[in-house]
């Protein structure tokens, strides 16, 4: 079974500023950069489809944190692999580790996009270069459905900027999903986390775009739907589910542990 995994260290950027533990959704960031290096390995990163006019492109997250988030500082191991293949669809399933024990899971279906027709492209070529470890962490790939929504909660809006962009000149995930954890309080987030995190990616948006997040509650305790739209239509669908948080101390209770190099 052919895996891929790297090693990081929690920066500043990516740390709740209550307990200064991982943020949840900065998790997504280090599976995208693991997913690069993967795909760097077997020439298809970004850079090597610019060549053949295409991208990948995320659709559709499915994650769930399984315990407690690491401080910052801290080495985590994000371990990713190709767990289904279709056609069209690339799903990676992936596994997140904290001093060896698994802190968030869950998978990613991948396109690559034909960057002339906007069409999925066949993964024909995947297949030749990827092993497929049909491992699936939470079961089953299903089809993305939002939970049914009671009573409007809160709505923000967002003006696209440059901090937005990735390097495809679209929106960073990341963007979207910061739109849906800021529509939580902040006195509910210290102490509040989240528990699963389901993401589906409807449209592209651009440099300039208003964007409108409207949070809505559901029947179940702590379950939000964020939908996310621009001048009316659906470009993302986040839905949200809460815990309270096992360990609310503070950096003060936090013994920092930083490596050094003696030259």
């Amino acid at each position: 079974m052919q895996k891929y995994s790297h090693t990081y260290n929690v920066i500043l950027d990516n740390m709740d500023l209550f307990h200064y533990r991982l943020r949840p959704i900065s998790a997504i960031m280090y599976l995208q950069d693991a997913f690069a290096r993967y795909t760097a390995t077997k020439k298809m990163a970004a850079y090597d489809l610019f060549a053949t006019n295409q991208y990948w492109i995320i659709t559709e997250i499915n994650m769930e944190f399984t315990d407690v988030l690491p401080y910052w500082s801290e080495e985590i191991k994000a371990e990713i692999w190709i767990s289904e293949l279709s056609k069209l669809k690339v799903y990676t399933d992936f596994n997140i580790y904290y001093n060896d024990t698994i802190f968030a899971k869950g998978n990613i279906l991948w396109f690559i996009i034909d960057k002339d027709s906007k069409r999925p492209a066949k993964t024909d070529v995947v297949a030749e270069k990827f092993e497929v470890c049909n491992e699936l962490v939470l079961g089953e790939h299903k089809k993305f459905i939002l939970p049914q929504i009671t009573e409007k909660f809160n709505e923000i809006t967002h003006k696209i900027n440059l901090s937005d962009m990735d390097f495809n000149k679209h929106v960073n995930n990341k963007s979207y999903i910061n739109l849906a954890e800021n529509a939580a309080p902040d006195e509910f987030k210290k102490t509040n986390t989240i528990k699963q995190l389901k993401v589906k990616f409807n449209r592209e948006s651009f440099l300039g775009d208003i964007l409108t997040c409207t949070t809505y509650k559901t029947d179940t305790p702590k379950l939000y739907v964020h939908k996310i739209e621009k001048d009316g239509v659906s470009v993302c669908d986040i839905s949200t589910l809460w815990q309270e948080k096992a360990d609310i101390s503070t950096i003060v209770d936090y013994p920092l542990k930083i490596k050094t190099k003696t030259i």
